[in-house]
């Protein structure tokens, strides 16, 4: 089969959770797009993007999903796929049941959240708790600077910056 003849396959980009896999398949001006969700591989099918041709590619997953569960959302250039895994578990270390490298597949790092995140999702870090901890704030509580504390040890120490600078033109 020649290259011309064969169908590209859409990017695709991906994120995971321990329950839920995030695939988004980007192709734009999409007409009539076939999407088959299946519990060990996805099915896409559509004519779009900036060359209006046809787009193709089954996804066969590294483990099963709950295809019942599928969320597919439109978002005008992309489809985004929310699937529910088989097994709440740890983390798959890829996609795809194949371990080449696939040049359509891209991590999704809007959407990533690594393993031994614990922050529950739609709560800030807790930035001052973070700083302390890498020693940016003491253990006082009190995030304010002590700027007395700064004045002093900028009259003990003379900066190089203070220096005058030579003449630039003679």
């Amino acid at each position: 089969m020649t290259q011309e003849s064969q169908i590209p396959p859409p990017p695709v980009m991906w994120a995971q959770r321990k329950d839920i896999l995030y695939v988004t398949i980007c192709l734009e001006d999409c007409k009539d797009p076939v999407i088959e969700i299946e519990s060990e591989k996805i099915y896409f099918k559509g004519e779009g993007g900036t060359d209006k041709k046809m787009h193709e590619i089954t996804i066969n997953l590294y483990k099963e999903i709950e295809p019942s569960k599928t969320i597919k959302n439109m978002k005008g250039r992309t489809f985004e796929l929310i699937l529910a895994k088989k097994e709440e578990g740890p983390y798959w270390p890829r996609l795809i049941k194949d371990k080449t490298k696939a040049h359509w597949l891209k991590s999704d790092f809007n959407k990533w959240k690594d393993e031994d995140d614990t922050d529950e999702e739609g709560n800030p870090p807790d930035l001052e708790e973070m700083m302390r901890q890498m020693g940016g704030l003491s253990g006082s509580g009190d995030s304010k600077p002590n700027f007395d504390e700064l004045d002093e040890l900028g009259d003990n120490d003379a900066d190089s910056d203070d220096e005058d600078l030579p003449d630039l033109y003679d």
